[in-house]
């Protein structure tokens, strides 16, 4: 079943960000080889793509995961999670109706 996994940065948190950011995208690229990742990227504190100093306000993935709980267990163990980026991490089931 797809999950959507939801982080919320906590205040300041660019560099912690970019510090953690190759582990990050590392265990996004391993669910991406697995064929389990659907999308996955931040969300900008300001109207741009490259919000530069301002950062950003969180990140989305919607990924494939046997269960909740082990979608659970992954958004937890997340760089992004023991560097102090996120303040808060949502998982929730996800239902794609589109694209089809």
């Amino acid at each position: 079943m797809l999950y959507a996994i939801t982080g919320q940065d906590t205040h300041n948190s660019l560099d912690k960000r970019l510090s953690a950011r190759p582990a990050h995208v590392a265990r996004l690229q391993t669910l991406q080889d697995e064929g389990r990742l659907v999308l996955a990227g931040p969300f900008p504190s300001v109207d741009s793509n490259d919000p530069g100093p301002a950062g950003f306000s969180g990140s989305l993935i919607v990924a494939e995961f046997a269960t909740l709980s082990a979608a659970v267990e992954w958004a937890q163990a997340d760089p992004y999670v023991s560097a102090g980026v996120y303040a808060q991490v949502e998982v929730k089931p996800f239902k794609k109706v589109f694209p089809s």
